[in-house]
């Protein structure tokens, strides 16, 4: 397979990001998780062979086994999106200036995000570039940009450095990673103050969440970021809300038939936001323990090990999440789609079902763990987060993470894993 190497030297893709280069204050923690090199010998970032979504895609593609169908008017966006295995219904649009096809977005014309579990599509309007990121169990992010001018077969080219400046630092856990970030933005949909963007997981408290992201459904009382403007140039953090909150339709705020969906679901952003940091959690765990493992101290490592994969094992649990005061309700199907692309155990119950009253999800074990990158953790790596998992959920922990659990939820996580969830340690049985 040949994918083209970088030819733009000042592009900066972007992708799932809602933030301007590169000046994202570091979130709090982000001191626990230095600078690793992505060319050390057991990571070798640049040049390992990848076996991602998008470049199983691209095999196919330049094979000839598949042929990407060109649409009028969206281009050759409906057929990624389709291979890709994405859902139109996960669609999100972010109106803010915050790609580094920033003069192309405006709050006329926002850039639509498709995302699945381990990969995700960007499309900007009246451009010929798409945002390609996926995620390799073994070397975590990778980026890509799509180049498909009309009339022309899709090109596809690996991104490096250009990317690093706001994918790789301490809010992504300093390896290449995802974020999700909300800023405040003036009418243009340019940040009024870009080093005051705010990294979003589902830690983060919903009233600082979605700046320069338009979003579609209900949550009550709630009152968040998204949809609104900070009109006053002299007062760059004022945003106007009137009008912003508990929206069904878009139509007034710019023409939605120019996108394959009419939304962007309040739902589907949440569970995007919880994918980021877990995502990241996987990577950095992985890299480090290749990395010890490499220079032969994994046992001198023990103590560091442990506290990543504790890390990684509480944010599965949903420790620290942010809880919903008021019921949240989505406007698209998302809602009842997420849940069927997961396995279910004998009484039905699915690790993605939601629960969208008080919290995300129904059962406090996040469903990143049937993901490809965490099977490919090195053995001692997943090791650690399982034996730290299980003794959560069967109650033998008695940190405050145990504690907060209902005992019939946790019952329930348990059940499903062990019903779903292949390779588990025999102790689990």
């Amino acid at each position: 397979m040949h994918i083209k190497r970088p030819l733009l030297a000042g592009l900066i893709p972007l992708l799932l990001v809602g933030g301007a280069p590169p000046a994202w204050p570091a979130p709090e923690g982000s001191d626990d998780f230095p600078y690793l090199s992505t060319d050390h010998a057991a990571i070798e970032y640049q040049s390992r062979p990848l076996n991602d979504p998008a470049t199983r895609l691209i095999r196919r593609v330049e094979s000839g086994k598949l042929k990407l169908e060109y649409d009028a008017r969206h281009g050759y966006l409906p057929s990624l999106v389709k291979n890709l295995g994405l859902n139109i219904d996960s669609q999100l649009l972010v109106f803010s200036k915050t790609s580094f096809q920033g003069r192309r977005i405006s709050p006329a014309k926002p850039r639509a995000l498709y995302f699945g579990d381990d990969v995700a599509l960007g499309f900007v309007q009246d451009s010929d570039i798409m945002e390609l990121i996926s995620i390799d169990p073994a070397q975590g992010v990778v980026f890509y940009t799509v180049e498909a001018p009309k009339g022309q077969k899709p090109s596809f080219t690996r991104r490096y450095d250009e990317c690093m400046s706001c994918h790789l630092i301490p809010g992504t856990l300093n390896v290449p990673g995802l974020l999700v970030t909300s800023v405040i933005p003036g009418l243009d949909g340019a940040p009024r103050v870009p080093a005051a963007g705010l990294i979003i997981d589902s830690r983060s408290p919903l009233n600082d969440r979605w700046g320069g992201w338009y979003v579609t459904g209900a949550a009550g009382e709630l009152t968040h970021r998204g949809n609104a403007f900070a009109p006053d140039p002299e007062r760059k953090d004022a945003l106007d809300y009137h009008g912003t909150q508990n929206l069904t339709s878009l139509d007034r705020k710019f023409d939605t038939s120019a996108y394959l969906a009419p939304t962007s679901d309040i739902v589907a952003l949440m569970a995007l936001e919880h994918q980021t940091r877990a995502t990241n959690l996987i990577t950095r765990l992985g890299w480090e323990t290749r990395i010890a493992q490499q220079e032969g101290r994994l046992d001198q490592s023990r103590s560091r090990l442990d506290f990543v994969a504790e890390q990684l094992a509480q944010y599965l649990l949903f420790a620290d999440e942010a809880p919903i005061h008021d019921p949240i309700r989505g406007v698209s199907s998302f809602t009842d789609t997420f849940p069927q692309h997961g396995p279910r155990d004998k009484q039905g119950r699915s690790l993605r079902d939601f629960d969208l009253q008080t919290r995300l999800f129904r059962y406090p074990l996040s469903f990143m763990i049937y993901t490809e990158a965490f099977d490919a953790l090195p053995d001692a790596a997943k090791d650690r987060v399982y034996r730290r998992l299980y003794d959560v959920l069967t109650g033998k922990d008695s940190s405050r993470t145990s504690a907060r659990l209902a005992a019939q939820d946790r019952e329930a996580a348990l059940q499903i894993l062990r019903e779903t969830k292949p390779n588990l340690p025999a102790y689990w049985k």
